[in-house]
C-alpha cells in the first residue's frame, strides 16, 4: 500500500471531511432535483469532472457507499432513491447552510421577558400559589420560613411557608409556511424555487429541533392550494400554474383556526402578484397582465379574514416585481403584517430573523 504525502496547510482537509463536505453538496443538489438522487448524483460526479473533487485517495465509489451507509440513499431495483433519514439530512444541512449568514444574537428562544408558569426555573423564588408544580418548591426557602415562624424544636409545615422557583414562562406558536409553485419560479430561467425551498427546509427542521411543541404545517399554492406533509418538501415541483394567493391564505387560516395556539402566522414566499382566484361557482378565474381588481380585493377580503382571527402575514418577496411590490404593501397593511424585499442570496436571513425575533418581540407584550 503506498501513500502520498504533502505539505499541510490550514486548508488541508481529511478524507472524512472532504466526504463529509460532498455529502453536504449531494444534500444540495437533492434540493435542485426535486429529490431525484439519480439525477443529482449525476451533477455531482461532472462537478467533480470539473472541479477536481476526487482523487486515487477518494472516489465517487467512496461517496456512495457513505451515502448508504448513512441511510440517506437506497437502492431501488437498478436505482438509488432519496430515503426518510434523507430528507432530515436535507433539512439540517439547509439549516446549517443558512445559519453561517447569521450574525450572533440573531437566534433565541420562544422565552417571554416575564415569568410565569413554564417550565425552565430562574433563580428567582416567590410564594406558593395553588397549580404550582411540587418539584419547583425550594426547600432551604421554604425551611427557613418554617424555622422562623415555629423554630427547630416545634416543626409544622404551613401553607404559608412554601416558597417556588419562578419558572420562564415558555409559549407555543403556529405557523404555516406558504410556498408559491407557480411558473414564474423558474421564469426567464431564473430558478427562485430552489432557494425558497432550501429556506423551507431550513425553517421546518428549526421548528422541529428547537421547538417540538410548535405547530408547523407546508401549504404550496398555484391555481389552487394543497397541504403538503414537510418530507415532500424536497421533492416539489414548480407547475404551470398561476398564483392563487388567495386560496392559499385561506387553506391556511382554515388550518390555523383547528389550532389552539395563542400565537397564529403565516410566512409566504413568493415572487409574483396575484394572477388566479376562484369564482363563486367555483371557476379558476385568472389573469396575468396587472393587478386585476377583482383578484386583488378578494385576496385583501382574505388578509383582512386573518387579522381577524389574529393571524400575522410575513411576506418575503423574491422577486422585485413593481406590481408585486404594490400588492404586498397593500396586503400588509390590511393585515398589519410584515413584508421582506429580498435577494435569493439572503433569503434564508430573513426569514429565520423574522421568526425568532418577531416571536420574542410580539409574546413579550401583556
Amino acid at each position: 500500500m503506498k501513500f502520498r504525502y504533502s505539505k499541510w496547510t490550514e486548508r488541508s482537509r481529511t478524507d472524512d471531511q472532504r466526504l463529509e463536505q460532498l455529502t453536504s453538496l449531494f444534500s444540495y443538489l437533492l434540493v435542485q432535483t426535486s429529490g431525484d438522487a439519480e439525477e443529482a448524483l449525476e451533477w455531482l460526479r461532472q462537478l467533480a469532472a470539473e472541479h477536481g473533487l476526487f482523487d486515487e485517495n477518494l472516489g465517487p465509489d467512496d461517496l456512495l457507499q457513505k451515502l448508504k451507509d448513512e441511510g440517506i440513499i437506497a437502492e431501488a431495483g437498478n436505482v438509488h432513491v432519496l430515503t426518510t433519514r434523507g430528507v432530515q439530512r436535507i433539512r439540517s444541512d439547509a439549516l446549517n447552510e443558512i445559519f453561517t449568514s447569521l450574525r450572533k444574537g440573531d437566534i433565541g428562544g420562544h422565552e417571554v421577558p416575564r415569568t410565569g408558569r413554564g417550565v425552565d426555573r430562574s433563580s428567582d423564588v416567590r410564594k406558593w400559589t395553588a397549580g404550582d408544580s411540587a418539584h419547583n418548591i425550594d426547600l432551604s426557602s421554604t425551611l427557613k420560613n418554617t424555622f422562623k415562624r415555629e423554630g427547630i424544636e416545634d416543626f409544622t409545615l404551613a401553607e404559608e411557608d412554601l416558597e417556588v422557583y419562578e419558572t420562564e414562562h415558555l409559549t407555543s406558536c403556529a405557523t404555516i409556511l406558504m410556498l408559491d409553485i407557480s411558473h414564474s419560479m423558474i421564469l426567464y430561467g431564473e430558478d427562485r424555487i430552489t432557494p425558497a425551498k432550501q429556506v423551507a427546509l431550513a425553517l421546518s427542521e428549526l421548528i422541529m429541533r428547537r421547538f417540538p411543541k410548535d405547530y408547523i404545517a407546508l401549504v404550496v399554492f398555484g391555481d389552487d392550494a394543497k397541504l403538503v406533509s414537510l418530507n415532500e418538501l424536497p421533492f416539489l415541483n414548480v407547475g404551470p400554474y398561476h398564483t392563487n394567493t388567495r386560496e392559499g391564505l385561506k387553506m391556511a387560516r382554515m388550518l390555523l383556526r383547528r389550532r389552539r395556539s395563542a400565537n397564529k402566522q403565516i410566512f409566504m414566499i413568493t415572487d409574483g402578484k396575484p394572477s388566479a382566484i376562484f369564482d363563486d361557482a367555483g371557476r379558476l378565474y385568472k389573469n396575468s397582465f396587472g393587478l386585476d381588481p377583482r383578484i386583488v380585493n378578494k385576496t385583501l377580503d382574505e388578509a383582512l379574514a386573518c387579522r381577524r382571527e389574529r393571524i400575522t402575514i410575513s411576506t418575503f418577496m423574491v422577486a422585485r416585481d413593481p406590481y408585486l411590490i404594490n400588492f404586498v404593501q397593500e396586503l400588509t397593511r390590511a393585515n398589519q403584517g410584515r413584508a421582506y424585499y429580498s435577494t435569493l442570496d439572503n433569503l434564508g436571513e430573513f426569514i429565520f430573523v423574522d421568526y425568532i425575533r418577531n416571536r420574542r418581540k410580539k409574546f413579550g407584550a401583556s
